[in-house]
């Protein structure tokens, strides 16, 4: 009874794991030795190489860096449903000290971020890099 059993299901868990890795994407590669892309309290430039958006981030805090946080983040491809990016631009900035909410306007997709470190409230100002796709994304896109 047992064979009978692994010959019904082996075939099934076959076909489930080979589209479970068709959509699988982690580990994330972070780039060059994980190193992160900027030290503590100072400001930093990323952007993904054109065509690509941030997949994924990560950060460690440390209080007695001044409450500051070292930042990573990993790119890939954006899907090719959506095209080619048409436009690119920098959002406002959510200034330090504040409570904030980011989105990218005009249906674009994060593929960047600009940072500044200020000492006198131990906070971050951010501004997200976004590029609009040549096909819209579709409703609840994510």
């Amino acid at each position: 009874m047992d064979l009978v059993l692994l010959c019904v299901f082996l075939p099934l868990i076959t076909v489930a794991w080979g589209q479970y890795s068709d959509y699988y994407y982690g580990p994330y590669n972070y780039g060059d030795n994980d190193e992160w892309i900027n030290v503590y309290r100072q400001g930093f430039n990323f952007q993904c190489p054109h065509g690509q958006v941030i997949v994924a981030v990560r950060s460690v805090f440390n209080k007695k860096e001044g409450s500051d946080r070292l930042w990573n983040y990993a790119c890939m491809p954006a899907s090719q449903s959506l095209g080619e990016p048409t436009e690119c631009w920098w959002e406002e900035i959510n200034r330090a000290g504040t409570e904030w909410y980011q989105t990218c306007s005009n249906n674009g997709l994060v593929a960047g971020f600009q940072s500044q470190y200020f000492p006198s409230v131990l906070d971050r100002e951010w501004q997200f890099y976004c590029c609009r796709y040549s096909r819209r994304c579709p409703y609840s896109c994510w």
